[in-house]
């Protein structure tokens, strides 16, 4: 589906299969200049759909997505690809994450979609995961502790000043918390990596990223959230609220839907333990996924192709 741009303004999208739900983002990118005549971009969001597949809950209990979640990554899939076609889309990625990483018929499957759909899916690593997240603040000061916690997997990146100090993927995530296929071991080896990484660092903010976070950011009380910044003990308190109701209850008092209410508490419990082991009291709620740092690649690689092309 790749074409060449002939234009200054043009559509990109990108594709997030995660081990909660699967998203399409689709976005308008216009180069143009800056009131110092300098090239920039200017992007403007089209279209965002996000479908709970969970295919986590097959994958992190038995190994492998089952035939009737196939079924529905496929009809998905295939509405994603209309929305390519509608949004005249020149150029797209579309990426897997954790569920994918573990499932043993993960790639038959992809082979499948490839195939008869004609949708490249990628299936990327923690650590390309991590970088592309990072990637979309990497103007940021400070020490910052990135932190994405997806259904499967929790990455984890380091920066000082724009400078990577290190980064980990670890096989912790909300839906594996649900099933109840993380112990107290791997939770503790996880707080003592992140204890090792941020030896030495003080000041460190955390910058979240995941609709949990969003949604927590959202649900915490206004005098502690301003500027996309909310403090780490209002993230207690809520953790606090919502632990001690059902998942029911959850999704009536705060209008959650059911696959966000199950996994919100693990999501708060994994912020809160990495908050305690970097001391950090601040986390960053930018609003940005994989799905913003896929389309933001793919413009300066537009671009650059275009720079090029003039010399």
């Amino acid at each position: 589906m790749k074409r060449e741009v002939t234009s200054d303004k043009f559509n990109l999208a990108a594709i997030d299969i995660g081990s909660n739900a699967a998203r399409i983002l689709i976005k308008s990118v216009e180069r143009t200049k800056g009131d110092d005549g300098r090239p920039v971009q200017r992007m403007k969001k089209l279209q965002f759909l996000r479908i709970p597949l969970r295919l986590g809950i097959d994958v992190f209990g038995i190994g492998k997505i089952s035939d009737e979640r196939e079924k529905q990554l496929i009809r998905t899939i295939k509405v994603f690809r209309q929305l390519l076609i509608i949004y005249n889309v020149c150029n797209y990625r579309a990426c897997a994450t954790s569920a994918f990483r573990d499932a043993k018929n993960g790639k038959r499957i992809l082979r499948h979609i490839r195939k008869d759909l004609k949708v490249d899916i990628d299936i990327i690593t923690g650590e390309e995961e991590a970088r592309i997240l990072r990637d979309c603040n990497k103007t940021m000061a400070g020490n910052l502790l990135y932190m994405d916690v997806g259904g499967g997997s929790t990455e984890i990146s380091l920066l000082s000043n724009g400078q990577l100090i290190d980064s980990r993927s670890f096989n912790i995530g909300t839906l594996r918390l649900v099933a109840q296929t993380i112990s107290q071991a791997d939770m503790d080896a996880m707080r003592d990596e992140v204890e090792h990484i941020c030896h030495g660092f003080d000041g460190i903010r955390i910058v979240g990223s995941g609709g949990n976070i969003n949604k927590l950011y959202r649900l915490a009380p206004k005098r502690e959230r301003k500027n996309d910044q909310m403090t780490v003990s209002s993230l207690a308190t809520t953790l606090s609220t919502l632990s001690a109701l059902s998942v029911e209850r959850r999704m009536e008092q705060f209008d959650l839907r059911e696959d966000r209410a199950d996994v919100i508490v693990p999501a708060a419990q994994l912020f809160a333990m990495v908050a305690e082991a970097s001391r950090a009291d601040v986390i960053v709620v930018p609003t940005v996924g994989l799905a913003d740092g896929i389309i933001n690649e793919l413009a300066d690689n537009v671009f650059e192709e275009a720079l090029s092309n003039k010399i």
